[in-house]
């Protein structure tokens, strides 16, 4: 038996069944294997933070002064940041009227 040419033989076997084959394992060995439950016969498990809807929008009333006081730093970052590029447009239209007088 010339085993190169059973070699080419099954690769060109191989090139032409391109059809996959589905098959159910019934026994092994002498042991029986159980089937598989189908999807839906599963019991469905809920995720544990479904019982959460609805509370997660409510702020706990205990946490009042937190929130105050981060709504205040809010506040007053917010104010900073404009007040610093006010000054920041207000230095800028200055060299621009500077500019103007001495250039044109």
């Amino acid at each position: 038996m010339d085993i190169g040419r059973v070699l080419q033989d099954t690769k060109n076997d191989s090139k032409n069944d391109s059809q996959a084959i589905e098959v159910e394992v019934l026994e092994v060995d002498g042991i029986t294997v159980a089937p598989r439950p189908a999807a839906e016969d599963a019991p469905r498990q809920d995720a544990p933070w479904r019982h959460w809807q609805g509370q997660i929008t409510r702020l706990d009333s205990r946490w009042w002064p937190l929130w105050v006081i981060l709504g205040v730093l809010a506040v007053a970052l917010m104010l900073t940041v404009g007040l610093v590029i006010g000054v920041i447009y207000v230095f800028f239209r200055i060299l621009a009227a500077i500019g103007r007088v001495l250039f044109g």
